[in-house]
């Protein structure tokens, strides 16, 4: 259904991304993207970040949801990496969780999507589509729903199935208003079968 799902937000390198990632927390790639086109063009380094005082870079991204958070993690961020990594973006999950606003999430997507290193990260999408299609249970955490794709897929199909996974759920399996009337997997879709009864079509 969705042969090119790739990352979304826009992006130069990892640094960038590293960024994006941050700020897309519980907010839109379009939205974030809207933000990082200004940004990207005045702050390009973790030096740049850190040189203008913490309420200018509030300003440049308060459109976007807990920018004052936000604003405070990338300058922590940014002072991590100056003081520890060289300026550079760590490649290891260990080292990318220890920067301020990194959790596993932000960690995988870095990991699989700046440094082709095969990870699944489980956003909302994810979450939502993996538990519909049965694939995890209802009650699995964040955790487990990455352990359990992770344990069904091979490797090499990670990355990959976590952009699918994202597409379907961001552009078909939607949060609210599922097309399920018009979807491929509905034979195999618990939460499908229930919506199709309810509103009259057969899976």
């Amino acid at each position: 259904m969705f042969p090119n799902a790739h990352c979304e937000l826009v992006h130069k390198n990892t640094f960038e991304l590293l960024i994006a990632v941050v700020l897309s927390a519980q907010c839109t790639d379009v939205l974030v993207n809207k933000v990082t086109a200004s940004l990207f063009e005045k702050y390009h380094t973790p030096e740049d970040y850190l040189s203008v005082p913490l309420a200018e870079l509030e300003d440049d991204i308060r459109s976007i949801g807990l920018y004052r958070n936000k604003a405070k993690n990338i300058q922590g961020l940014s002072k991590r990496l100056i003081e520890e990594f060289d300026g550079q973006v760590p490649q290891t999950h260990a080292e990318l969780e220890s920067l301020p606003g990194v959790g596993r999430k932000t960690a995988n997507v870095v990991l699989s999507v700046g440094f082709g290193v095969p990870a699944i990260a489980v956003d909302t999408h994810v979450e939502r589509v993996s538990k519909r299609l049965a694939i995890c249970r209802w009650k699995d955490s964040v955790q487990e729903v990455e352990e359990t794709l992770k344990r069904k897929l091979p490797e090499e199909m990670w990355s990959e199935a976590h952009h699918d996974l994202i597409f379907f759920g961001r552009y078909h399996c939607k949060a609210r208003k599922p097309e399920c009337a018009t979807c491929p997997l509905l034979f195999l879709c618990r939460e499908g079968k229930k919506q199709a009864k309810a509103r009259g079509f057969d899976g």
